[in-house]
């Protein structure tokens, strides 16, 4: 079997050889469900999604750099219009609400995700708005992560299951959603000392506050 780590290189192999008419937009991809990502300009799988961009002006595909957990580095925002989708909204609403979490923490986490895209991918195999790894999917009854409506629950189901690990710490639990609970307890239970993870914290924080300030 591939590896994962084969897989993205000879996706970013792929990309540089693809024809100028295929990097436009026509490059599928699919995580099975060994979390082995598969890419393909000619689907031949149901389970093959086309390849989101950063946008369609820049015309090139989003690849987020993420840790286990989450936190895209360096990503470009989409417009505001796609962000503040209503029916995100409503979605965002309802999980809130069922997991008694802050509807400003979890827009706060699935901006610095996936920039609000239910169809972003992660070079490690990530999926969805808050970008949730196959194994976390399963583990937070998500059967299609590419459902914003299954995957904004599941993603505020494992922020309300990090919450109770960690007394509602919010920062032990946004720490956590980016490099995963072990990382987190080698830490000695603080931030682990990663750059990624404390940059992550960090803006996930600053927007948590923007948010609930309503900026």
């Amino acid at each position: 079997m591939v590896s994962k780590l084969a897989c993205c290189a000879l996706f970013g192999l792929l990309l540089l050889l693809l024809p100028a008419t295929t990097r436009a937009g026509s490059l599928y991809s699919y995580v099975d469900s060994d979390g082995v990502m598969h890419f393909s300009n000619v689907p031949n799988d149901q389970r093959y999604r086309k390849v989101t961009r950063t946008s369609e002006v820049a015309g090139v595909y989003r690849v987020t750099l993420r840790g286990r957990g989450g936190g895209s580095a360096g990503m470009t925002r989409i417009p505001a219009a796609v962000r503040n989708n209503a029916s995100y909204q409503e979605h965002i609403r309802a999980a809130a609400e069922k997991y008694k979490l802050p509807i400003a923490l979890l827009k706060a986490v699935m901006a610095v995700e996936s920039n609000f895209d239910p169809q972003a991918v992660s070079e490690k195999g990530a999926v969805g708005l808050m970008q949730l790894m196959p194994g976390t999917a399963r583990e937070m009854y998500v059967s299609d992560s590419y459902d914003p409506m299954q995957n904004i629950d599941g993603g505020a189901r494992y922020l309300r299951v990090l919450a109770n690990q960690y007394a509602g710490d919010m920062v032990k639990t946004v720490a956590a959603y980016n490099a995963g609970p072990e990382a987190v307890r080698r830490a000695g239970g603080g931030v682990p000392d990663i750059p990624e993870t404390r940059e992550y914290v960090r803006k996930v924080l600053a927007l948590y506050h923007e948010y609930k300030a309503g900026t």
